[in-house]
């Protein structure tokens, strides 16, 4: 997607793209070639080395990662970082994990550029949602299980005392509820969910570092997974699958191919 806004004679090309969900093979070929064509980078914590190498040795690579509570520049400070480089006339690539549309502030960077007049384009990536499911052996939907898909986050307030959400909804049945940014809260989600309906035995799961060499899938229900997590020291990045659709993991996981017989 281009966005072509009236800018000065100098101004630079921002392209937001998102990288996939971590496996650099995941990334799409529109984004792979933006990465190669790149001679500046913007990059977030979740953007691996592997996806990093793509680009030009010469490419300046400039790290502006958000983790909890570690930030290497607020927000506010990324934009005006963009808009800087850009007014300056360098067109860079700023590189997100998963879709930066999908719960990437990549919405408000684009709003940023447009006010500023700053011509830009989106390339989005395989959201992180989706990377996790298919490599964990979960489908997001299922007729049988799932006719709806929701994306919510889990992050608490500023007050830090609880998570704007709407709990009735996201408990309905027939649906398959992904949340990101929700391990430190997960005990938090799991009991609201519970408490607004939901019925304790339902599947769900904390799918760990998707489609990378180190995934880890955590499954149990809304009732057992906090516990889980917690004694399997689940770390982020990772995102919460809950849902009909999770039982369906011991069919459609990945095997590890077994071991041939030793030779006699």
């Amino acid at each position: 997607m281009q966005r072509d806004i009236q800018a000065g004679p100098a101004c630079g090309r921002v392209t937001l793209l998102g990288a996939g969900p971590g496996d650099p093979e995941l990334l799409t070929l529109k984004g792979l070639k933006a990465l190669q064509g790149a001679s500046l980078l913007l990059y977030d914590a979740l953007v691996s080395d592997e996806i990093l190498a793509l680009a030009p040795a010469s490419a300046e690579r400039l790290y502006v990662g958000k983790q909890a509570s570690r930030h290497a520049l607020p927000q506010d400070e990324i934009i005006a970082l963009m808009l800087r480089l850009a007014r300056e006339g360098r067109s860079l690539v700023r590189l997100k994990g998963g879709d930066g549309y999908i719960f990437g502030r990549g919405g408000e960077e684009a709003i940023a550029l447009a006010e500023a007049g700053v011509p830009f384009d989106v390339i989005p990536g395989l959201s992180a949602a989706q990377g996790a499911a298919a490599s964990a052996g979960i489908p997001l939907t299922h007729r049988d299980h799932a006719a709806a898909l929701v994306f919510a986050t889990g992050h608490l307030r500023a007050d830090g005392q609880g998570i704007d959400l709407d709990w009735a909804a996201l408990a309905r049945p027939r649906q398959t509820l992904v949340i990101y940014m929700g391990v430190g809260t997960l005990a938090l989600i799991c009991r609201e969910l519970v408490a607004h309906g939901l019925p304790a035995d339902t599947p769900a799961a904390v799918v760990e570092r998707a489609t990378l060499p180190d995934e880890r899938c955590i499954t149990g229900t809304v009732t057992t997974l906090p516990q889980l997590a917690l004694e399997q020291r689940v770390r982020t990045p990772a995102l919460i699958v809950v849902g009909g659709v999770v039982g369906l993991r011991p069919l459609l996981q990945r095997k590890t191919p077994a071991a041939p017989d030793a030779a006699p």
